[in-house]
């Protein structure tokens, strides 16, 4: 039986086809570039990005959890760029009408996300934050990964975490007091806390496969 064990743990790992990777993996890759970049056209690109990065480094992966992994690329890719474009972005800083593509512009049927399945405010509540904060509140409170998986995708501290979590939600319940109307706030009169990630985990629940 050890020896029939040791056999099956022995063979190696298969990867999956490109096509295969491809299929079951593209429209979570999209949904969390997009509500990291916050639009269409960075999302696309940071998409094809990841895959990119995928493809290349494919036959080094050790097997573990696949979405994880594909986590880890995409909001990594995402923090590059914020900082190689940080630069360029200030000096170009403005009117930002474009943010938003018009639903004219969507000529892909699998890009209808935006449309079909965003909520507005609730994206440019999040665009409001910093990358940092933003990546780590969407891994979450939309991807539903817990605090330590989100220490290693990352690749920070668990304190780190923490803080940045709870300082994007402090920014995100002062953004959307709006989203939970049942909600009195503390003695302040200010929002909870709850009505932010409420707002977050609704979208996350409502975007999963098999959700509404």
């Amino acid at each position: 039986m050890d020896r029939v064990s040791s056999d099956v743990s022995a063979q190696p790992w298969t990867p999956p086809s490109w096509d295969q990777i491809v299929r079951e993996h593209s429209a979570r890759v999209y949904r969390l570039a997009y509500r990291l970049t916050g639009n269409q056209y960075d999302a696309e690109d940071l998409t094809q990005e990841t895959f990119i990065r995928v493809f290349r480094s494919l036959s080094s992966y050790t097997p573990g959890t696949f979405e994880g992994w594909l986590h880890r690329i995409t909001t990594n890719l995402f923090l590059d760029q914020v900082r190689r474009k940080q630069r360029i972005r200030m000096e170009a800083m403005g009117d930002d009408s474009g943010l938003y593509p018009a639903t004219g512009e969507m000529t892909h049927p699998e890009r209808g996300y935006e449309h079909t399945n965003l909520d507005h405010d609730v994206q440019r509540a999040l665009d409001a934050l910093s990358p940092e904060y933003r990546a780590a509140v969407v891994l979450c409170d939309i991807e539903g990964l817990s605090y330590e998986e989100i220490a290693v995708t990352l690749g920070i501290k668990l304190g780190t975490v923490r803080s940045r979590i709870h300082r994007a939600r402090t920014q995100l319940r002062a953004a959307l007091p709006h989203r939970d109307p049942s909600d009195r706030g503390g003695a302040d009169g200010a929002p909870s806390e709850d009505a932010a990630v409420g707002a977050l985990t609704a979208l996350g629940a409502r975007n999963a496969p098999g959700g509404p």
